[in-house]
């Protein structure tokens, strides 16, 4: 299989389920799926730098996987997030919010080169979801509630991860002067 066919050049590609019509890669679905890429791609990343913590870096994997089915599913695959995808990133959110300091406001970016990566995979979530979101509301994809819910989960969990990183370290959070 060839790495390009050059039917793209026009700007249009096609999705699976997508009756392999062209549709401009700037529309809602190619938007979304690489939203999601992208930010399952920085996740990589984030893993690669988290690969000594035994808390962390299992909690990005696992996020990767749940990406993959989430990219399938908007491409019109007949793949589903579970609803124990969603129970299981809130249980660990729960346990991480037990060993963090308590949430008192807005926090800036950083700390350790760990949390300030995670931070930019929460800002990345966001964005994906936002795009799923668009997808949704185009009508171009019924997305169960579950698939929703992880998204809004995701960016949370990954907030969670950033300050338990900041914590592991024993690095203080920053809150703005405003």
């Amino acid at each position: 299989m060839a790495l390009f066919t050059g039917k793209g050049d026009g700007g249009t590609t096609t999705a699976f389920g997508c009756n392999q019509q062209r549709i401009s890669k700037s529309s809602e679905l190619p938007e979304a799926l690489g939203a999601l890429d992208e930010l399952n791609a920085y996740l990589g990343f984030v893993k690669i730098h988290s690969a000594e913590n035994a808390r962390i870096a299992p909690a990005i994997r696992a996020a990767q996987e749940t990406l993959f089915i989430i990219q399938a599913e908007v491409a019109g695959a007949d793949k589903k997030v579970g609803e124990d995808a969603v129970k299981n990133v809130e249980k660990l959110i729960h346990e991480i919010e037990k060993e963090i300091p308590p949430l008192k406001g807005f926090f800036i970016a950083g700390g350790t080169e760990l949390s300030a990566l995670l931070d930019v995979a929460r800002t990345l979530a966001r964005r994906a979801e936002r795009r799923v979101i668009a997808v949704k509301e185009a009508g171009l994809r019924d997305l169960p509630v579950a698939t929703m819910s992880y998204l809004n989960r995701l960016s949370s969990l990954l907030f969670a991860l950033a300050r338990l990183a900041n914590h592991l370290s024993g690095v203080a959070e920053e809150t703005p002067r405003y």
